[in-house]
């Protein structure tokens, strides 16, 4: 890192532009600037943040750091370069449709074709390829790769490549996974904490009759009473019907299922499964499994739920709801708000690497032979059908963290205490947007000054129209009328890309490390009679050893922070130059402190502490 100081002898007058231009040599020279510090001959300093590169002959034109919105400019000249640097971008930045029926992503095939001002700094960090195999031998896991298609011999044999690193909820989880109480906890605190919601009636698809559960329930009331006064709970992977399952390998044919899991609050709180059906037509062949069952039975069942859990956590909670949503926000961006707009200094933080990220994805990890085929049930087209029955119940409301909870009946403290990610998560939703208040009172007067704000309207309307594919049905808005409303939409954005990204991505290798317990694929299918089911069964249907290598370096790699990480209210780059702005983020950072504070106080002690949401382990942007 460098500074450099020129010196000027003759009195410029008012600077309104700064034009960098960069002279080619024989190699490449890249060059990326931070800021242009000026001091004036009266003493006073102005800022010129850039924080982008120039690249060959290419000239860089800024204005100084004070945030402006488009009304804010008088002068010709100065309209005219806010201008120019969108016509710029929305040819650099296009949309372009990656599968039918998906939110638009980037016009660009690899990660080299990106604009040099989103690529990784050292594109080497983020390869998949390199980095799962990288996993693999420090897991000390790839002298099983040899013996890709063979079976382990029982649960224990998994632990070979298992990692034992002790007091750490992977290993716990290795102890407990078959106990109904484990199982049950993971739809509140695991890594897919998103699924579960309060049963208002028992679905006419799942016949569970009285004298089935009557066994599981505590308080000597019938199953409708115990529905009515709020204990019972359903998860429901209806989306996995009819999904096509991994026919890549012509040597292993895999399986899924979409089972509906009813869960039962007891006396202690504690959230536990008392039925489990494994398809979504009920009938002879179609079972509904019980705690009262043979012990293998049960097991085998809820071991397909965990899988099924696997495939809607990766393919629609994480990839859906956070990656390809955090990308549409991104080039809605670049492509709408120019460098000057007090929207783009705020949200470009949580832009970083997110559209590099998704593209080195597409690239190399969900692309047909891709990563995700070697071992997920999902791969060779799976992901893609899931995706696309999935953006159905993608809507603006379902992003609405504190909402979005409310829907699904998940809202009480008192009724369900032991929810961390939903307590954890209105405390950090509430800190973003009390900061993103305060910023748009900074810039925005009134209601009034929302509405005249062409930029911010055109960029909700690409977000719209490009991502949410102009479907009406999605509850995204066309256009913000209120400062209230934009709060919410930019707490949206910040939110998504930070903490909902933390929550659902940091947490696989504590969760899904251990085979059985998130199984990536099933090799034979479900049972369709119970008391027929052996170990040896279980031991056949789970991944082979080769699966779970693959699975292993995935879901250790995916949970590593980068190295540079700038975990939430962390902001080196100053694009804000104004001390309101300043002062607003100090704000936010001891709001954030006060929750980290409040969270590893709560975690004191516990087996299963729950820190996905603790501000100072969330990543400002999904850069992984």
């Amino acid at each position: 890192v460098d500074s450099y100081d020129v010196t000027v002898e003759e009195d410029l007058g008012e600077i309104q532009l700064i034009k960098i231009e960069k002279r080619k040599y024989w190699y490449q020279d890249d060059w990326y600037l931070k800021h242009v510090t000026v001091k004036t001959p009266l003493g006073d300093y102005l800022e010129f943040p850039c924080y982008r590169w120039i690249t060959d002959e290419k000239e860089v034109v800024l204005r100084d750091g004070r945030a402006k919105l488009p009304r804010d400019d008088k002068t010709q000249i100065l309209k005219q370069h806010r201008r120019k640097e969108l016509e710029d971008r929305q040819k650099t930045y296009r949309w372009k449709e990656w599968h039918p029926g998906f939110p638009l992503s980037i016009d660009a095939l690899s990660h080299s074709e990106l604009p040099r001002d989103i690529q990784f700094d050292n594109e080497k960090g983020i390869d998949f390829i390199l980095n799962y195999s990288k996993a693999m031998e420090n897991l000390y896991i790839n002298r099983f790769m040899h013996m890709f298609q063979s079976s382990w011999s029982d649960f224990a044999d998994f632990e070979k490549i298992f990692v034992r690193i002790s007091n750490t909820i992977s290993e716990y989880v290795m102890q407990h996974w078959k106990e109904d109480f484990m199982f049950g906890y993971q739809f509140l605190n695991g890594c897919n904490p998103v699924l579960i919601r309060r049963c208002t009636e028992i679905p006419k698809k799942l016949p569970v009759t009285m004298d089935m559960v009557e066994c599981s329930l505590e308080r000597n009331l019938t199953l409708e009473e115990e529905v009515k006064q709020g204990n019972i709970f359903i998860v429901d992977y209806e989306l996995l019907d009819g999904v096509d399952a991994n026919k890549t390998d012509p040597c292993t044919i895999q399986y899924l299922a979409a089972p509906i899991c009813l869960l039962y609050k007891n006396l202690e709180n504690k959230i536990v499964p008392i039925a489990i059906q494994l398809g979504q037509q009920p009938g002879p062949e179609n079972p509904i499994f019980l705690p009262s069952d043979a012990t293998y039975d049960w097991l085998l069942a809820k071991i397909w739920v965990r899988s099924s859990d696997f495939h809607i956590h990766q393919t629609v909670t994480h990839l859906l709801r956070t990656h390809l949503v955090s990308e549409v926000f991104s080039i809605a961006m670049f492509r709408q708000l120019p460098a000057v707009h007090p929207l783009f200094k705020l949200l470009v933080p949580h832009m970083r690497f997110t559209i590099a990220i998704n593209t080195k994805a597409r690239e190399q990890l969900i692309c047909e032979c891709g990563l995700f085929d070697k071992a997920n049930a999902t791969g060779g087209g799976g992901h893609v059908q899931m995706v696309q029955k999935a953006m159905k119940n993608l809507t603006y409301s379902s992003l609405c963290f504190p909402e979005e909870i409310k829907a699904k009946g998940m809202d009480s403290k008192e009724d369900i205490p032991y929810y961390y990610y939903r307590d954890d998560g209105i405390k950090v939703w509430e800190a973003i947007k009390s900061f993103t208040e305060d910023v748009i009172h900074i810039y925005y007067e009134s209601d009034e000054v929302v509405c005249e704000d062409v930029e911010l309207q055109a960029f909700v309307k690409d977000v719209y129209v490009y991502g949410m594919r102009g479907m009406k049905a999605s509850g995204f808005p066309k256009m913000i009328k209120t400062r209230e409303k934009l709060a919410e939409y930019l707490t949206v954005i910040i939110f998504t890309a930070s903490a909902q990204h933390a929550a659902v991505n940091f947490g696989q290798y504590d969760w899904c490390s251990w085979i059985p317990n998130a199984p990536p694929t099933m090799r034979c299918p479900p049972p369709t009679q119970k008391g027929t089911v052996t170990i040896e069964q279980i031991v056949e249907s789970l991944p082979d050893r080769g699966r779970s290598c693959w699975h292993l370096g995935a879901v250790w790699a995916l949970s590593q922070f980068q190295d540079n990480e700038l975990f939430l209210g962390m902001y080196p780059d100053e694009h804000f130059v104004e001390k309101p702005v300043k002062e607003a983020m100090a704000k936010f950072r001891k709001n954030l402190d006060e929750i980290v504070s409040a969270i590893s106080e709560r975690n004191k002690n516990k087996k299963l502490p729950y820190y996905y949401l603790s501000p100072d382990r969330i990543p400002n942007s999904v850069a992984v």
